[in-house]
């Protein structure tokens, strides 16, 4: 099946555009062990999301251990909830290669996040893939984006000219676009650009992204294809033993309001 499709269904599903972003920081845990705390916050959340994202840092910085668990938190996500693994990858094509393979053969994403900026031929192995997803690095939600990203190039934005070429590259129907919630009127450019593509949008809650934008600017004419990453404010609603339920209720608040945006859209 491919990512698309199984993201939709399970969107479907769930009546839910609501991703959560699994980025397990043991300073900020209750006392749990990285495996148990994800397992919990999976079985809490499953029935609220369109998809998981885990980003492959937190699992690296934890030692040895970190793939072993990011692995075994990927097998334990239900089947027919998609999982995207965070790991803006991009390298010259041979690297590339060997990124794509470990990240959708070896883990088994559902799709992954890439970073553009050595062109087409590192993106490519990726895409090959064609069931998988690629979400490109397009306009993203750190305050520092605006380093480059706004840069102009013959005219245009850089954004903008990734947004375009992105869209160009689409042959598979697989690319998607990762835009900050941050950043409300590009990601409402983005979307003009690429009225079909699948966005991925990160920046709500401790980044401080507007939800109600980010949902309205977001999703495509039929009010799909916008997936709202949320990570701290629900992986860490509470301190306590108490914090899967309070995951929980959290998540089912911004599903909620992501749902309510979409009915007044």
């Amino acid at each position: 099946m491919k990512f698309s499709d199984k993201l939709l269904n399970a969107s479907r599903k769930n009546k839910s555009w609501l991703c959560i972003g699994l980025d397990p920081d043991p300073e900020l845990m209750p006392g749990v062990d990285v495996l148990q705390f994800n397992k919990a916050i999976i079985e809490s959340t499953c029935d609220l999301v369109c998809a998981y994202k885990p980003n492959l840092a937190f699992y690296e910085a934890i030692g040895t251990e970190g793939p072993a668990i990011l692995e075994k938190t990927i097998k334990y996500i239900p089947g027919d909830i998609p999982v995207i693994g965070d790991a803006k990858r991009g390298d010259i094509g041979n690297t590339a290669r060997a990124y794509a393979r470990a990240l959708f053969s070896v883990l088994n994403f559902d799709a992954a996040t890439v970073n553009p900026y050595l062109g087409f031929d590192s993106i490519e192995p990726f895409i090959n893939y064609q069931d998988k997803g690629v979400f490109i690095l397009c306009r993203t939600s750190n305050q520092g984006a605006t380093d480059f990203q706004n840069l102009c190039t013959n005219g245009t934005l850089l954004y903008e000219a990734v947004a375009q070429k992105a869209k160009e590259w689409n042959t598979y129907d697989n690319i998607g676009l990762v835009v900050g919630a941050t950043y409300p009127e590009e990601l409402k450019k983005v979307r003009s650009i690429c009225p079909e593509m699948l966005l991925l949008i990160p920046g709500i809650g401790a980044q401080g992204g507007d939800l109600a934008s980010a949902v309205g600017y977001g999703v495509d004419a039929r009010g799909e294809k916008a997936i709202i990453n949320v990570s701290r404010q629900i992986l860490y609603a509470s301190k306590e033993r108490d914090f899967a339920q309070a995951a929980r209720s959290v998540a089912e608040k911004i599903r909620n309001q992501i749902n309510d945006y979409l009915k007044a859209k």
